[in-house]
C-alpha cells in the first residue's frame, strides 16, 4: 500500500462502505444529484478558479467541494456496480 495513489486509498476506503448498501440505498446513492444552489456555487467557484480570482477562503472551499465530489462520484459508481451485480 506504500505506493498507492490517493485515489486508490480512497477507493479502498469506500469499497467496504458501498458493500453495506441494500438495494434501495444503493439506488438512492446512484441517483444522487446536488441541488441547484450547490451547482451554482460550484459553477461560480470554478469560473473564478479558471480566471485565477479565488481568494484563500474560496480556494479552500473549492478544494473541499472538488474532494467531496470525488468521494461522491466513487461511491455512486460503486452503488451502480452493486445494483448491476445484484440484477437491480
Amino acid at each position: 500500500m506504500k505506493d498507492a495513489s490517493p485515489l486508490d486509498v480512497l477507493n479502498d476506503l469506500l469499497d467496504p462502505l458501498s458493500r453495506c448498501l441494500d438495494a434501495e440505498s444503493a439506488q438512492r446513492v446512484a441517483e444522487f444529484r446536488v441541488g441547484p444552489g450547490v451547482e451554482e456555487k460550484i459553477r461560480v467557484l470554478a469560473e473564478r478558479a479558471k480566471d485565477g480570482l479565488l481568494n484563500e477562503e474560496e480556494r479552500a472551499d473549492y478544494e473541499a467541494i472538488v474532494n467531496t465530489a470525488d468521494i461522491i462520484s466513487i461511491l455512486k459508481l460503486k452503488a451502480q456496480r452493486h445494483l448491476k451485480s445484484n440484477g437491480s
